[in-house]
């Protein structure tokens, strides 16, 4: 993903260990997991998601990926970043946003955080976890399906296949991760619980996530 292309080649991910349980699956990819704030000069704010990329120990660094709708206009905000099991807050910065996909970076210094894995293929019928911070309050987990993957052409105005999954979703979840089930690697982030800006008329009402 060319997004992810801002020096994170020597940067640390979360392993998964040989016989993992589900309980054990689920707790690593909750500490990959953090909520976004962003506070305005005018006094508007924003609350969304977001999943640990990778990390570096010394300097300790962290790289966050989330939705980039979030942050627009990228200019005249301050944006924080909470890790809720640390109950700690840090100031973010934007380092790098897709013109393409929905999706953004953000760096933040002071706190080295576990990432997550990556899993490139999806298919139909895969189980998946949602996971993500709606309303801006307590860190959820839903289970759902992929039940819909676009077709390549002629469908939607962004590059790759985005996939619809019928997991329940609210505001504050865009940035969420969307995780499988079975391995807890990161498939997808949450595009937003409305699908205005995915050309996919058949799907009012569902949650599309984007592919990494």
């Amino acid at each position: 993903m060319a997004l992810l292309a801002v020096g994170l080649g020597t940067a640390a991910c979360a392993a998964l260990g040989v016989g993992d349980t589900r309980a054990d699956v689920v707790r690593r990819l909750l500490q990959s997991m953090v909520q976004i704030r962003t506070e305005r000069e005018g006094g508007g704010r924003r609350a969304a998601s977001g999943i640990v990329l990778a990390s570096t120990e010394k300097p300790a660094r962290s790289w966050i990926l989330t939705a980039r709708h979030v942050l627009d206009p990228p200019t005249g905000q301050q944006i924080l970043v909470s890790v809720p099991r640390r109950k700690e807050t840090f100031p973010a910065t934007l380092v790098a946003a897709s013109s393409d996909v929905d999706a953004a970076v953000l760096e933040v210094s002071g706190v080295s955080l576990p990432g997550v894995r990556l899993k490139e293929a999806v298919q139909l019928g895969d189980e998946v976890w949602v996971v993500a911070f709606p309303w801006g309050r307590r860190l959820t987990l839903v289970s759902g399906v992929v039940s819909q993957i676009a077709a390549e052409e002629g469908e939607v105005a962004i590059v790759g296949s985005p996939r619809m999954v019928d997991a329940s979703v609210s505001y504050g979840s865009s940035g969420g991760g969307v995780f499988d089930l079975g391995s807890g690697a990161l498939v997808g982030i949450v595009e937003g619980y409305r699908t205005a800006r995915l050309t996919l008329p058949e799907s009012h009402g569902q949650s599309l996530d984007l592919p990494v």
